[in-house]
């Protein structure tokens, strides 16, 4: 089983129709949705791979409803009550770019989980927002390293460079050489950030993660797969016919690649289920898949929430 830990929050998704006008009125349209990046992973990946999340939601109706979403979509729930839900307004321009505003709430605030709730976990994956804030921080790397002795295997997702900015470059990096995830995953400003991948070939700390295979994705051009020991190959990205909303294409590549390797082993095959998943959310609003789309996550519209 796939589990995921991290954010499960409530997204309030904002599609603005030109420019922003500071001070007055402006075009938009709004969609509610239950999102959280760790969830959208989980939420993904149930519809091809048994998956489980891991997480804290407020002792309030929003928790109540998002938690019974995510439940709904065949994911094995496993959350903690404490505080307020956390929420998210995400703005979305026309060219389907991101700018998001985060109130994380109850999500920073999982504490160390049980052991039954890691019981039959083969891969644990775990986004970096997760490892910004107290005790959530903690919990990850704990139940990273448990799922990791007993003979799982494990990946972190880089998740934005305005969280790496904030957590700091240094730190981040000496955190992934601790944990030696089995994978990192990250898009081509992350990875440049990092140090992993500069214009396509390992960059200078890249030596420091010598376990771990470092994935790059680069919106319409090919992705870089960082093997150690084994050098890097190239998955290009087939053509998507429309791109309205990038929230949650990263989340949907991590779902159908760890699903795809999960199953397969075969990191080829994995890397384009990952694409063939981004795909399918790129129309919709948040993290959400279109109308008539087979395992889709979300009621209505859409709902798989807004990973960012």
């Amino acid at each position: 089983m796939l589990g995921v830990l991290g954010d499960l929050v409530e997204d309030i998704v904002v599609w603005v129709d030109g420019p922003l006008r500071h001070g007055t009125d402006s075009g938009a349209q709004v969609f509610r949705r239950r999102g959280g990046s760790a969830a959208n992973v989980a939420c993904f990946a149930a519809g091809q791979y048994p998956a489980r999340f891991l997480g804290c939601v407020g002792a309030d109706a929003v928790g109540d409803g998002i938690v019974a979403e995510l439940g709904g979509h065949g994911v094995d729930v496993r959350v903690q009550r404490h505080g307020q839900t956390g929420s998210i307004v995400v703005l979305i321009d026309r060219d389907g770019e991101r700018t998001m505003l985060p109130d994380r709430g109850a999500a920073k605030l999982l504490e160390r989980v049980p052991d039954d709730w890691l019981a039959g976990l083969t891969h644990l994956h775990v986004p970096a927002y997760s490892f910004d804030g107290e005790p959530v921080g903690r919990t990850a790397v704990d139940a990273l390293d448990r799922v990791r002795r007993t003979g799982g295997t494990t990946s972190v997702d880089a998740s934005s460079t305005g969280m790496l900015e904030q957590y700091g470059r240094e730190r981040f990096l000496a955190l992934l050489t601790e944990l030696a995830p089995t994978f990192v995953f990250a898009n081509r400003s992350e990875s440049a950030y990092l140090g992993l991948l500069v214009d396509g070939l390992p960059g200078p700390e890249r030596a420091r993660l010598a376990a771990s295979t470092v994935v790059t994705k680069a919106g319409a051009e090919a992705t870089t797969v960082d093997v150690p020991g084994e050098g890097l190959f190239t998955v290009p990205v087939p053509p998507v016919a429309e791109v309205r909303d990038l929230t949650g294409a990263g989340d949907a590549f991590a779902a159908g690649f760890l699903a795809g390797f999960l199953d397969t082993g075969d990191l080829q095959l994995a890397t384009g289920l990952g694409h063939r998943s981004a795909a399918r959310v790129l129309g919709s609003p948040g993290a959400s898949l279109g109308e008539g789309q087979p395992g889709r996550c979300g009621r209505g519209d859409g709902g798989c929430g807004g990973g960012r």
